[in-house]
């Protein structure tokens, strides 16, 4: 193993392993080196339908070796400690490489424990979750005992990857209640950090009439904070101050409280919040000009999705070529994400939108109404879309 690396990519998740393959895409392609230690590469937009029964989540992992492209070289290791001021990083092996530019793009932490009770009542007697590979088959199997009462679907109070998804298994287990006779026997309850059930007008109105439609049970501005396992009782935080809630659960679907990972928040290329700290616009870091960030680790203030990082993706390998040929940063990223809100099964509302809350629609009708084809194309186009092209720098 070298030690000193041209291009230095911390990560092999969706952002490192795009920006890898479009470096290695290049006709004057420079010496790209993946840090990341898992084996395996995850698709995780799918597990919103792993976790409705729809699919295996088997379909959702390959193994990541098949996705390191031709001529990048991948270190099985972790990060440790990052020294920019001396253009090096640390191993968890005790290794030191030193790099000419670095890429940061290690993900987002999940953080189970920040919740009281949640890890040892997690996958089990109604506690489930969608958000990581271990546990989405908690979700299905909870779905399939669930005999009517209370389904409560959380947000917490932090970023959060897929911002969409605490409330897309809301909408379809709304739907297999409906669908299996349980819906009149069922209260189904969104207890959320956010002031509303979408951050952006448009969608947040076609959503609102949903809400008013199916008969869903909103507390806006609540904070999971413990979960009483023995009881069957979830604690909500008033985050204007007032006294908790405290709602009984057949089912709790828990979305975990997130955060940048504990080695960058604690690195000098951390912001005041602990993300990677870089322009908004040209993803190079705001110190250190021979660093990159994008993705969900990255202080972008957009949302954090694959779809976010498939237009990231592009504006930082473009600014990264500029700057090692002493050009000017002249791409710019504006903030573009999409979030296909999956409201039942074969139904999706396509939230698309830029920095400042603008719709950025791709398709020439109103997205905010819940379409058939939208979700055939979340299902079925996107993940191929994702492994054959995105994946492979042509997308």
């Amino acid at each position: 193993m070298s030690t000193h690396h041209q291009v230095l990519i911390v990560g092999g998740g969706t952002a490192g392993i795009t920006v890898a393959s479009q470096l290695c895409e290049l006709e004057d392609a420079p010496q790209v080196t993946i840090v990341e230690p898992k084996s395996v590469h995850y698709y995780q937009p799918i597990w919103t339908l792993v976790g409705a029964g729809v699919f295996d989540k088997e379909i959702s992992v390959k193994p990541l070796e098949d996705y390191i492209p031709h001529g990048a070289e991948w270190i099985q290791d972790y990060v440790d400690e990052f020294d920019p001021a001396n253009n090096a990083v640390t191993l968890q092996s005790g290794e030191s490489l030193t790099y000419d530019y670095l890429v940061v793009a290690a993900g987002i932490q999940l953080n189970w424990d920040a919740i009281a009770g949640l890890e040892e009542a997690l996958g089990k007697n109604g506690v489930c979750s969608n958000y990581s590979y271990e546990t989405v088959d908690s979700t299905w199997e909870t779905l399939q005992n669930f005999r009517g009462g209370n389904a409560v679907f959380t947000f917490p109070s932090t970023t959060i990857k897929c911002a969409g998804a605490p409330q897309k298994i809301m909408w379809l287990t709304e739907h297999y209640l409906e669908r299996n006779g349980l819906r009149d026997k069922s209260q189904v309850i969104y207890a959320s950090s956010t002031a509303g059930i979408f951050g952006v007008d448009k969608y947040k109105r076609a959503l609102q009439k949903l809400v008013d439609k199916r008969d869903i049970v909103t507390h806006f501005k609540r904070n999971l904070v413990e979960v009483r396992a023995d009881k069957k009782q979830a604690v909500f935080e008033d985050l204007d101050g007032g006294d908790q809630l405290v709602l009984d659960y057949d089912m709790l679907h828990v979305t975990p409280p997130q955060g940048p990972p504990d080695f960058i928040k604690n690195s000098p290329l951390a912001n005041d919040g602990g993300w990677v700290d870089v322009d908004k616009y040209t993803t190079q870091h705001v110190e250190y000009p021979n660093v990159f960030s994008l993705g969900d680790c990255s202080g972008l203030p957009t949302s954090r999705t694959g779809a976010a990082i498939r237009k990231e993706a592009p504006v930082t390998v473009a600014n990264l070529v500029a700057q090692m040929n002493g050009k000017p940063l002249d791409a710019k990223y504006d903030g573009y994400a999409s979030c296909p809100l999956v409201t039942g099964y074969g139904r999706l509302i396509l939230a698309e939108f830029d920095y400042d809350g603008n719709p950025t629609e791709s398709f020439p009708f109103d997205q905010s109404r819940e379409r058939y084809s939208m979700y055939a194309m979340k299902a079925y186009g996107l993940p191929e879309m994702y492994w054959h092209g995105m994946l492979r720098g042509r997308a």
